[in-house]
């Protein structure tokens, strides 16, 4: 492992499993929580794998998809790769794909919040789900998330026109929640140190997780 003291600045996994040691101690739901999640895109990181393969031991990857036959055929293709490399897979919007592929878990975009219906949970299944302010926070600890992404914390290229919750913002949602909950939007290591002392268990990102000159604006 790299020392961020022997003059180099910490990375965003170091940034982020700061955050999330800090959010065990003070959390307890944060126990089992991986500090980094990286979010497919099929636009911004046409190769998943890549960034995968870069992953720290233990990060998270939520698989996103709008079409069903091309997110089963990526979700097949990763598992074997998340397998090998100790990443989660979770998958984005089909919790009857995560089930049959036996993948790690499931994400929640916000707009399914309302009307999510898991089911019995297989053992060790990671639940997270997606927000924008408080009602998104509630509804995910309603729909019986494990823990919820929160964003956009930062402004992000991909959705210029969101105003950002800026870091005061995101620390009083993230006190006021109801389950732990990770920063997303615009984060790189250098935004994350920022998020020191905000509560947050961990960071999710897609374009700061890329390997260089793979991700596409």
């Amino acid at each position: 492992m790299r020392n961020p003291g022997a003059g180099q600045a910490p990375t965003l996994a170091e940034r982020a499993r700061a955050l999330n040691a800090a959010a065990r101690r003070g959390h307890a739901r944060a126990q089992s929580l991986p500090a980094l999640i990286l979010m497919t895109d099929a636009r911004r990181l046409p190769d998943p794998a890549a960034a995968i393969r870069r992953l720290p031991r233990g990060a998270a990857v939520i698989l996103r998809h709008p079409e069903a036959r091309a997110r089963a055929a990526l979700a097949i293709a990763l598992l074997p790769l998340c397998r090998r490399r100790g990443v989660r897979l979770l998958i984005a919007a089909d919790a009857a794909l995560a089930r049959r592929l036996r993948a790690d878990g499931v994400h929640l975009p916000e707009a399914m919040l309302g009307r999510a219906r898991l089911g019995p949970r297989p053992r060790r299944w990671l639940v997270t789900a997606a927000a924008h302010g408080a009602r998104g926070l509630r509804a995910a600890a309603g729909a019986g998330a494990d823990a919820v992404l929160l964003a956009p914390v930062f402004r992000t290229p991909s959705h210029p026109e969101v105003p950002p919750l800026g870091v005061l913002r995101f620390a009083a949602l993230v006190r006021a929640a109801r389950l732990p909950v990770y920063a997303l939007g615009g984060i790189d290591a250098l935004a994350a140190a920022r998020l020191r002392g905000s509560g947050a268990v961990g960071i999710a990102a897609i374009g700061a997780l890329a390997p260089p000159g793979l991700e596409t604006a």
